[in-house]
């Protein structure tokens, strides 16, 4: 067994979605396309954001800063795996793996806290509208951003410095098309009992302290949407909060059951199809639930591109 402990191996092998051969054309033409619509969809939301002076309000500035982060969150990982497929490699460096999980746990940390402070902004606005701009003020919305990337990197950076000082054999197979924390500490050889409780620490940290604020800001939101009359505010109300649930719904149902199960090696590969839904699905469909719904931003894209949005 000490013969195949490597405390300085070089790489790793990702297998991937699927190892048919005749599956990875694709495969591939499936993850380029997403990935470019992803990349571009929330570039058009950074950009209509940025162009447009009515747009430079809290709600649309956390907006933009999710699509900033969707974009580097799917560029983590996909790109990876597209270089993999077109070179039929399935190597990536013990280094490469180490600064994937880094970057994955930051974009996909900062994530999740951009999410709860946008429920926070649509709480504030609907329960508190004569106070809005004022307790919504840029400086605070400066501070939340910035508060939650220090978080998020801090979190990242404990959770990596954690990999190191694990163990593998020499020859490390993950099932998956990324480095994701829960798999490659599953691979290791030496005791993992404290990445473990470190790892579920982080999750309910950084997943369940942050859906338990988007639970308690929508439970007051209905509170006070139920005390409105008229049923054409009541719409007006719950319209704007519905885009925000949509997108909360499938990054928190997808990732936190992947982590929740990771105990459970048996269904490594259903947790590598699931990942697939919050690394590259939500983001790819963030630009297009926020857009459709959201007049303002469906002008500004309209004036940008010259196409109209439906």
């Amino acid at each position: 067994m000490e013969a195949d402990n490597d405390t300085g191996i070089s790489e790793f092998l990702l297998l991937g979605l699927s190892e048919e051969p005749e599956l990875q054309p694709i495969i591939f033409g499936l993850f380029l396309c997403l990935y470019l619509i992803t990349v571009l969809g929330n570039l058009l939301i950074i950009l209509a954001v940025s162009s447009d002076s009515h747009l430079h309000t809290p709600m649309y500035f956390f907006l933009a800063s999710l699509s900033f982060v969707d974009i580097c969150f799917t560029s983590t990982t996909v790109p990876k795996m597209l270089w993999n497929i077109q070179t039929q490699s399935q190597v990536i460096t013990y280094a490469g793996c180490l600064t994937q999980i880094y970057f994955f746990i930051i974009f996909g940390a900062w994530d999740d806290f951009l999410l709860t402070v946008m429920a926070y902004d649509r709480f504030v606005a609907i329960c508190h509208p004569l106070h809005y701009t004022v307790i919504m003020n840029s400086r605070l919305c400066g501070l939340l951003v910035l508060v939650s990337w220090v978080i998020s990197v801090l979190n990242s950076l404990l959770q990596s410095l954690k990999v190191l000082r694990l163990s593998f054999r020499t020859k490390v197979e993950i099932p998956h098309f990324f480095c994701e924390l829960n798999q490659v500490v599953g691979q290791a050889c030496s005791d993992t009992f404290l990445n473990d409780m470190l790892m579920y620490f982080g999750i309910v940290l950084l997943g369940g302290a942050p859906l338990a604020g988007i639970l308690y800001s929508y439970s007051k939101i209905v509170f006070s949407v139920r005390r409105i009359s008229s049923a054409q505010g009541k719409y007006k109300a719950f319209s704007t909060c519905a885009s925000h649930l949509s997108v909360v719904s499938l990054f928190f149902c997808t990732s936190l059951g992947v982590y929740l199960s990771s105990a459970a090696p048996q269904i490594s590969h259903s947790n590598a199809v699931a990942s697939v839904m919050y690394t590259v699905v939500t983001p790819m469909l963030n630009p297009f639930i926020y857009s459709l719904r959201n007049r303002d931003i469906k002008r500004t894209l309209k004036r940008i591109t010259g196409v109209t949005v439906i």
